[in-house]
């Protein structure tokens, strides 16, 4: 057996697993001024001692989700298997399996990105999707010097252009599969250049 990573409490787990539902509950109820730890801890079943357990305050709290969030993320990007087929069909096994882990976590994403943008969420986003964006230009980026585009600038479009699909896509209640989404991505990319 592999004792080289610590394992988490359960009880750690579905306490904070309680904590992340009523957040999610309230914040679609309120605006996320008004939520406050007791009535929070009330929504999760739990009571303030137990929430002081595990964050400082709401502000750690939300730190904290997002982080989670984005580790959720890398794990899901991390996983996805390269494809051996064309360069141009590269990217959509990645931005399927982002859009799969968004559509299985619905609830959460429509709260925090678009129904109650939730700044640290959707900063926190935009910023790995910036990352993908910079990866996928990497060095070659000869269409951008030929068309006298600074780097930042595409990198500030797709990142932007992405996570703008992703909230629509949210906000209209995912009328699209993560795979017709990722093509239909993919295919407004190309034109685009």
């Amino acid at each position: 057996m592999d004792n080289s990573t610590p394992r988490t409490d359960p009880r750690i787990l579905r306490t904070r697993q309680l904590l992340r539902d009523a957040f999610i509950e309230l914040l679609q109820e309120m605006d996320i001024e008004k939520i406050s730890v007791n009535r929070l801890a009330k929504r999760a079943t739990i009571n303030r001692v137990t929430f002081y357990l595990h964050y400082r305050d709401i502000p750690d709290m939300l730190e904290k989700m997002a982080n989670d969030m984005i580790e959720d993320i890398h794990q899901v990007l991390d996983n996805t298997p390269l494809p051996s087929n064309s360069a141009e069909e590269e990217d959509w096994p990645m931005l399927v399996n982002l859009l799969e882990h968004i559509s299985k976590h619905a609830k959460f994403y429509k709260v925090i990105l678009a129904i109650n943008r939730t700044t640290i969420f959707s900063d926190r986003l935009l910023k790995l999707l910036a990352k993908l964006v910079t990866e996928r230009l990497g060095e070659n980026d000869s269409f951008l010097v030929k068309a006298s585009i600074q780097k930042d600038i595409a990198i500030w479009y797709g990142s932007s252009a992405l996570i703008g699909t992703i909230i629509a896509w949210l906000r209209n209640d995912m009328p699209y599969t993560p795979l017709f989404l990722a093509k239909q991505f993919s295919l407004l990319r190309s034109i685009s250049r």
